[in-house]
Formats: structure tokens, C-alpha cells, sequence
């Protein structure tokens, strides 16, 4: 819990000498005041995250992190729970969505187990930083214990620790979890007081009848376990995933250390859920890629203030969003970077 704390403690507001300056070279750059829209305000908010007028964008990671859920034992969707380590086996191969994505944005990737229900064999590129063998059925109680909650949160902040020794200037997060669309549907009814109608989807292309199904899950185990929407620590140990805890902390670890983080879809929006409730503050170091196609998340984002970059039906997960997000945050740090002022191109200025 030290570790947690620290962290939070450590989450500072945006540099407003660097937003100023940013700002006026924005306005200084040869192209009409406000021509750019999104990445203008983009490159402004990474400077004043970095603490830079000039903000840079060499070290790009991607963290994506996988872990199991008991619910799954609810039969709320159509894949049984060996997917998880095994798509773990094929992000280590190189051959998934995120793997490509990543290559294309100059990303290095961290693949993290939370949890997975199995071992998985050792793999360099694999850290491990198991909870327990997937979270408790939410139907039935707790997903995990207070305890567990904050060990997954901490590992999360220190693999961004630890990331940042090696050069860090944004992060994606990226999700792997057969079941983890129900576990982020109950946290976000949890925390905003919604309908769990309106915070559950079809996650990986459920019927009518089994959305039914998947709706009534969450409602069972919001019943059951009756989380207090003002204590986020209790939210994530009784409905949510080592995946979804270990996120959150990657989101506050990259405030902390003043790194713009982008978010994937639905789970890692459930993270940030988490990560606000802790410390509002940090919502100015979130970055939204993208909206997905799982319904609720246009909610979610909606009701953290979160406006997304694009919006491509993807639902996807493993970051594959965050990533696109990342070359998009690029696009915009390198055109305040590198486009020339009217006074450097000797072009003259507009009224």
C-alpha cells in the first residue's frame, strides 16, 4: 500500500509554462490558428504532461496485460478460458493484432500475466507478475481480496517504474482476459451508479439471449457482493480482474512520472475508472485512442470526460487501439516539433 500511496502523492497537475509555450508556437506555426483541431490540443496536453514545450516521443511502450476470471464459469461468453494463455503464447510469437500495430507505431511491447489460470512457460519477453490463478466467481463473492487488489495495482506502477529507466515517452495499455468485458461492465456500474443495461455488451459477439444472460451475471454479482462506489480498492476486489488492477496502476505509475498514457477500449477504461477514483487528477495524463464497438464504452468515456481520437468499430483489446492512439500522439508532437514558424519560412502572417 506504500507504493500506492507514494504514487498518488506523486500525480502533479499539467506544466502550465509548457502548455503556454506550446501554445504560442502552435500559434506561431505556418498554417491558419486551429487548422490541425485534435492534434493541436493533443501535442499541448503531452507537452504540459511532459513538462515540456518541446515534447518528445522516442521511447514509445505498449503494456499489455492478460489475467482469468472466475465468472467465466457463468458461461457469459462464447470461449472457454484456455484462450487466454494461449493467445498470451501467440502475443510472445509476435503473430497477434497488437504485435503488428506496435511494430507499426515503434512501440516496444510488455507482456504482463496478472493472472492467467495456468503457467505459462518463461519467455523473455513474459513478466510475471501472477496474482493468483484468475479471480473468484463475482457471482458467487469477492473477485479477489483487499489484499490482491493492491498487489495488482502495485505491479502495474512498477513495470511503469521500471519501463521509465529505460527511456519512457508514452505508453499504451492493452488487455488480455476471456471474461473480462463482464468484470469492467460491473465496475463501471458500480462506480457511476448506471444501469447495468447500459454498462453490458456482447464482448466477444454474444447472442440476444446470451447478452440476457450476461446482463443478469452482473447483476448477481452486484447484488451479491455490493460494492461501495466510493471506495475504489473495494469496486476492483469484488467485481474487477488482476488485469483490470494492474492497469489502473499503469495509468497512475505514468502520472506519476509525468508520461502520457493512452487507453485501449473497455477494460482499460475500467482501469481508468479505477485509477480516477483514487486520484482525480490524473484524468489530464489520460489519453482515449479510440472508441470502441462494445456498447457502454461511449458511456464510460463520456463519464470520465474523455473525448476519443477515432473511432474505427474495432473492439479488438490487447491495445491494438492504444497503439493506433500512440501514432496518432506522435503525428501531433512532431508537427509542433518540426513544422516551421511563419518567421522561420519567411511566410507572412494573417491578420
Amino acid at each position: 500500500m506504500d507504493l500506492l500511496t507514494k504514487t498518488i502523492e506523486s500525480i502533479k497537475p499539467l506544466d502550465k509554462e509548457a502548455i503556454a509555450q506550446a501554445s504560442k508556437r502552435q500559434d506561431e506555426l505556418t498554417k491558419p490558428s486551429g487548422s490541425l483541431g485534435r492534434l493541436e490540443k493533443l501535442s499541448i496536453q503531452i507537452a504540459g504532461i511532459q513538462r515540456k514545450a518541446k515534447p518528445q516521443m522516442t521511447h514509445k511502450a505498449m503494456v499489455t496485460m492478460a489475467a482469468d476470471h472466475g465468472v467465466v464459469d457463468e458461461k457469459v461468453g462464447n470461449w472457454p478460458r484456455e484462450i487466454t494463455a494461449q493467445m498470451v503464447d501467440n502475443f510472445l510469437r509476435g503473430g497477434a493484432g497488437i504485435n503488428v500495430l506496435a511494430r507499426l507505431a515503434g512501440a516496444r511491447i510488455v507482456f504482463v500475466d496478472m493472472g492467467v489460470a495456468s503457467d505459462l512457460k518463461p519467455n523473455k519477453q513474459l513478466i510475471v507478475k501472477k496474482v493468483d490463478y484468475g479471480t473468484k466467481n463475482i457471482c458467487l463473492g469477492p473477485a479477489m481480496t483487499g489484499e490482491q487488489a493492491v498487489k495488482a495495482i502495485e505491479a502495474g506502477i512498477e513495470i511503469v517504474n521500471g519501463e521509465a529507466k529505460s527511456g519512457l515517452d508514452i505508453i499504451g495499455t492493452g488487455d488480455m482476459g476471456i471474461g473480462n468485458t463482464t468484470a469492467s461492465s460491473a465496475v463501471f456500474a458500480a462506480l457511476s451508479g448506471k444501469s447495468v443495461e447500459e454498462t453490458t455488451g456482447r464482448g466477444t459477439g454474444l447472442s440476444d439471449e446470451q447478452l440476457e444472460h450476461k446482463i443478469d451475471v452482473v447483476k448477481r454479482a452486484l447484488a451479491v457482493n455490493k460494492p461501495n462506489p466510493h471506495k475504489p480498492l473495494e469496486v476492483l476486489a469484488k467485481v474487477g480482474g488482476f488485469e483490470i488492477g494492474g492497469l489502473a496502476g499503469v495509468i497512475m505509475g505514468a502520472a506519476a512520472q509525468h508520461v502520457p498514457v493512452v487507453i485501449d477500449g473497455f477494460i482499460s477504461g475500467a482501469a481508468a475508472l479505477i485509477a480516477t477514483s483514487f486520484a482525480p487528477q490524473l484524468k489530464d495524463y489520460i489519453i482515449a485512442a479510440h472508441v470502441s464497438a462494445e456498447a457502454g464504452h461511449a458511456a464510460m468515456l463520456h463519464y470520465l470526460g474523455l473525448k476519443p481520437l477515432l473511432n474505427l468499430e474495432m473492439r479488438l483489446g490487447e491495445g491494438t487501439g492504444a497503439a493506433l492512439g500512440i501514432i496518432v500522439a506522435e503525428a501531433a508532437v512532431r508537427t509542433l516539433n518540426e513544422m516551421a514558424t511563419f518567421a522561420e519560412a519567411g511566410v507572412s502572417e494573417g491578420d
